[in-house]
């Protein structure tokens, strides 16, 4: 485990924005340990497909202010068929309390976000991309 890595699953590799910035932040270190309970419960692999991103990565540049990525509070898993049911279902168990599903085509994945609850970012909530 590396100073800024706080689960046994995941690597900072994998935490880290993969924009190819090379920034050195991380998600924080509750969402991580949380995602490390969801890991060890689901009891397979979670191959993250996107975790901490940057200002200028694609996805958050585009938008009119940064997201949860951004902020260091959400994960996109690329499980799909049963495991993503049972990581979906063992997720919000565990406290993230916004999840995203997206089941079709080739790039499937369940985002996981714990983010604060505030204005327009309803919480519990779920929904499909």
């Amino acid at each position: 485990m590396s100073l800024t890595n706080y689960t046994k699953n995941f690597t900072d590799e994998e935490l880290r924005c993969h924009c190819g910035c090379g920034s050195p932040e991380m998600p924080r270190r509750q969402s991580q340990e949380r995602l490390q309970r969801v890991r060890d419960l689901v009891g397979f692999p979670m191959p993250l497909t996107s975790a901490k991103r940057c200002r200028t990565h694609p996805i958050e540049a585009g938008k009119k202010s940064p997201g949860t990525h951004f902020d260091g509070f959400a994960f996109d898993s690329g499980n799909r068929g049963a495991e993503a049911l049972k990581l979906l279902e063992i997720a919000k168990a565990e406290g993230f309390h916004r999840i995203g599903v997206s089941q079709k085509g080739i790039n499937r994945f369940i985002h996981m976000d714990d983010a604060p609850i505030k204005s327009g970012r309803p919480a519990p909530h779920i929904w499909s991309y």
